[in-house]
């Protein structure tokens, strides 16, 4: 289970710090940093894909996505004694750094500003340091492996330099995939590999998930949803195929998912029968409520479930009387998937409150104070122990 998140330096999140549990909640209102803390978990998984450097520059480059205000924010500032003002120097370099912590062991990567060259690819950033360590600080006695620039060292029974000549572009948990000369990275980049993303559910009518798709075992549902039908046959050939049939019945009353698989054509094409018509609707067919609950159901239920799930709004289109079953299936699930949930629909917050046991569910309330996003209610004695290192 991931223990905390940590972002310096990306857009809102000047130095942000996050505790996790089995179900992590996220609200806060419009502008308060909700998907900028989302879209810096999306960066994180990139650096099991080499995927993070490219992420950044399609936002802009990092000049566009690093924090905008005062490298330091006085006390004077937050109570609105003094205006909000820079420094003409900085006291550290330009950075944008990412890292989590599970119980055992911990990751962070800075990444910087490239250096000026002849080069048509100005807006990728570089990467400067990646470090793996002991949870939950590092510290010179807990650091495994460190990343400078492009030189590895590991810290096993002595030091050794693993490799020198490592790109600027791509991470360590993507390129050293030795499990047996690297087992701290390849179990790393197991647990980032392992995060899945649902933010992009369509239900429009020409959206990938009402079309039939190829009928093959289909345990982790595509994040456009474009193999529903498979997706959904998979889970009710497995033992989550009873709380999927209970929970679509509690959404809706009297109503029942099918899965046509009899066609010649090898594809398999969803089906719901509701009460009172005379044949199912196929999915094409389905209102837009109907197909994101089966979207969502499907990616909660999977057979093969990740190290952690990620939801961003998932109440969209959803009418409010499904939404407490929504949040008993998140519940549910998260004793054998971790589930982040962002979201600022009160009749999908208060059931996962209510519902969540002791120690299960915490919920960070987002506010922005002086342009910086920040956990209500946290102070020094509640702020979750994290260290970032330098260069």
């Amino acid at each position: 289970m991931i223990t905390t998140l940590a972002v310096h330096g990306y857009r809102s999140l000047r130095d942000l710090a996050v505790p996790m549990a089995p179900v992590t909640l996220v609200t806060g209102a419009n502008g308060s940093g909700k998907s900028s803390l989302y879209r810096a978990m999306r960066l994180l998984a990139g650096t099991a894909t080499s995927g993070v450097v490219g992420s950044l520059a399609a936002e802009g480059g990092l000049d566009r996505v690093l924090w905008a205000g005062p490298e330091r924010i006085s006390g004077a500032m937050r109570r609105g004694e003094v205006a909000v003002q820079g420094s003409s120097s900085r006291s550290k370099p330009v950075s944008l750094m990412l890292g989590f912590a599970t119980p055992e062991l911990a990751y962070l990567i800075d990444i910087g500003l490239p250096i000026p060259s002849p080069t048509a690819f100005v807006r990728d950033p570089q990467i400067k340091r990646e470090e793996i360590f002991a949870a939950p600080v590092l510290r010179p006695a807990s650091r495994l492996v460190q990343r400078k620039n492009s030189t590895v060292t590991v810290f096993d029974d002595e030091s050794r330099t693993v490799g020198s000549k490592l790109s600027a572009r791509v991470s360590i948990l993507s390129e050293l995939s030795d499990p047996d000369g690297y087992p701290d990275i390849g179990w790393m980049r197991q647990v980032v590999s392992g995060w899945r993303f649902y933010d992009s559910f369509r239900t429009d009518s020409a959206a990938p998930a009402r079309s039939s798709c190829v009928g093959t075992w289909t345990p982790v549902l595509a994040d456009d949803g474009h193999d529903l039908a498979a997706a959904v046959q998979t889970v009710l050939e497995s033992a989550w195929a009873g709380p999927f049939a209970r929970a679509f019945e509690e959404a809706f009353p009297g109503s029942e998912v099918l899965i046509d698989a009899e066609g010649t054509d090898g594809r398999f094409h969803l089906q719901v029968r509701q009460p009172g018509m005379l044949r199912p609707l196929g999915a094409d067919e389905l209102s837009d409520g109907t197909l994101r609950f089966l979207l969502l159901a499907t990616a909660l239920l999977s057979p093969q479930p990740p190290s952690l799930l990620v939801l961003n709004e998932p109440e969209t289109s959803l009418h409010p009387h499904v939404l407490p079953v929504l949040a008993r299936l998140m519940t549910d699930v998260a004793t054998r998937t971790q589930v982040m949930v962002v979201s600022h629909s009160d009749a999908l917050i208060q059931p996962l409150l209510a519902l969540g046991a002791e120690d299960a569910v915490t919920h960070h309330h987002l506010v922005k104070e002086v342009g910086e996003t920040r956990l209500e209610g946290q102070g020094l004695l509640s702020t979750v122990p994290w260290e970032w290192g330098s260069r």
